[in-house]
């Protein structure tokens, strides 16, 4: 496999050359946002989708896109053409840049901008036949997590928690309402309908959030967007995540409790389908 290529601040180098300051206020500060754009070969997923969101974590965050959509896609391309294998992550952070330690925002910053990609870690087809575990936290998160911001303690520490018991994921409940999981969005389904918090300043609204709606619509299964309960999550038929990694993934045992039957469940399996081949469709005529 070739040397790993990644770009930061205009130019393509090496990943393990690559260097910031440690003056960078993203290192002293969290002060920046990211983007994870996933890639199958070699073209990415719903890029449009993933380049409006970060434009709007940016603006939220009062930084200026330093790229405009076309030179994004020329950056994603090329680390795309340049690293293995096929099918890939394009992680794309920007900064506030670098400048002396001050909490307020420094004038005349040049953001510093960094992407690299990473072969797309495939849920492994053992989990996709039994589903994911998951366990409870509650949320504890900043009231901002509509935003894709790279000061990830909060869900890092919530998804310790599962790793540490050795399941897949840490669902968050904020207050007795659902809110998200850790890295991904959750999706309940009860007495044939598909149940979604909406999306609000306490969740990330991922890209798959739409997407849903359009293999729900594709599959006859209706939405409903609403708050979702704690004990509706904990009396589900099936539990879902999504995420760029993740795709669609059942979620069978739900804090040491089977989730329904403790399979994946038929709406899953239409969902996950449904998925394939849009992805398939879509990727054919990109």
């Amino acid at each position: 496999m070739r040397p790993s290529l990644c770009y930061l601040n205009g130019a393509f180098v090496p990943l393990d050359e690559a260097r910031v300051s440690v003056l960078d206020r993203g290192f002293i500060f969290g002060d920046g946002v990211y983007e994870v754009v996933p890639a199958y070969a070699r073209r990415p997923f719903r890029l449009d989708a993933h380049l409006a969101r970060l434009g709007r974590s940016l603006s939220t965050v009062g930084l200026g896109n330093p790229l405009d959509c076309n030179q994004w896609a020329a950056l994603l391309g090329r680390l795309l053409t340049d690293n293995d294998p096929a099918d890939q992550c394009i992680y794309m952070q920007v900064t506030r840049g670098v400048a002396r330690r001050d909490h307020a925002f420094p004038p005349n910053t040049v953001p510093t901008v960094f992407a690299y990609s990473f072969p797309f870690p495939h849920v492994q087809a053992g989990l996709r036949e039994k589903g994911a575990s998951a366990v409870t936290l509650p949320d504890m998160r900043w009231l901002s997590a509509h935003v894709k911001s790279i000061s990830l303690l909060g869900s890092v520490l919530a998804r310790q928690a599962s790793a540490e018991v050795g399941a897949q994921e840490t669902i968050l409940i904020r207050d007795g309402w659902l809110t998200e999981a850790s890295s991904s969005n959750v999706w309940v389904v009860r007495h044939g309908q598909l149940l979604s918090p909406p999306m609000d300043h306490l969740k990330l609204e991922g890209v798959r959030v739409a997407l849903m709606d359009e293999l729900a619509a594709s599959t006859g299964l209706a939405v409903r967007r609403r708050p979702v309960a704690e004990w509706e999550l904990r009396c589900a038929d099936e539990v879902l995540l999504t995420s760029a990694t993740k795709e669609v993934l059942a979620v069978t045992l739900l804090d040491d409790r089977p989730v329904g039957a403790g399979l994946p469940g038929p709406v899953y399996a239409a969902l996950y389908a449904a998925y394939q081949s849009i992805k398939r469709a879509e990727l054919h005529t990109s």
